[in-house]
């Protein structure tokens, strides 16, 4: 199965700036990048890398710089086209390239249920979309706001069949300081070795978790 990684270039994790640098950010931020390319590989998909500028990485590499929706929908367009009625169109990933905690096991779930639905999808813990598998041909994307309840009513409307799959690794993008510390406690590859050779380290002090910077 084909897995899309959507990968910005631009500016990458612009709400990590009050703890890292733009070199930081976009070290970090290629760190992830890559550690979900080794989950995806994995789980045997076949990851394609949709970027906002060329980067070189160990994938095939599409450059795309529009808005998300744009640039996911018009991947999905030449995946799920609906040219070709006679014959059902394969399934095709989508998969954050900011899933630091991403594993082969956790993919093998969604991707065994995208085999059994026309959409199956891995909510963030905030109401987006982290990750999902599609087959419906008329199934697209709207990433504005909560877009998981958008995507799910995409879905009813063109008759997809959906489900859920609840997931703490594909649930957990990394986009604030606060999610630091979930990669440094559940963190398996180079992200979380990355922050921890950056200096940081888990305080449990006033009760919370947290990740700080010596």
């Amino acid at each position: 199965m084909e897995v899309i990684v959507p990968f910005s270039t631009d500016r990458p994790k612009s709400r990590l700036s009050d703890v890292l640098s733009p070199d930081e950010r976009a070290a970090f931020a290629r760190a992830m990048l890559d550690d979900v390319l080794d989950a995806v590989k994995g789980a045997g998909g076949e990851p394609r890398v949709l970027a906002t500028d060329t980067v070189d990485v160990d994938a095939p590499v599409t450059v795309d710089d529009r808005p998300l929706t744009d640039a996911v929908n018009a991947a999905l367009d030449a995946r799920l086209g609906t040219e070709e009625r006679d014959r059902s169109p394969e399934s095709v990933a989508v998969v954050m390239a900011d899933l630091a905690l991403a594993t082969p096991a956790a993919l093998d779930r969604l991707f065994a249920a995208g085999h059994d639905a026309d959409v199956a999808m891995a909510p963030g813990r905030g109401g987006g979309t982290n990750a999902f598998v599609a087959s419906h041909p008329e199934f697209r994307v709207d990433y504005h706001g909560a877009s998981y309840l958008d995507h799910r009513g995409i879905a009813a409307e063109v008759g997809a069949d959906f489900v859920a799959v609840d997931s703490h690794r594909l649930g957990t993008d990394v986009d604030e300081p606060a999610d630091l510390a979930e990669v440094l406690i559940h963190g398996e590859g180079r992200a979380g070795t990355w922050l921890r050779e950056a200096g940081f380290a888990l305080d449990a002090s006033g009760g919370r978790v947290a990740a700080v910077r010596d």
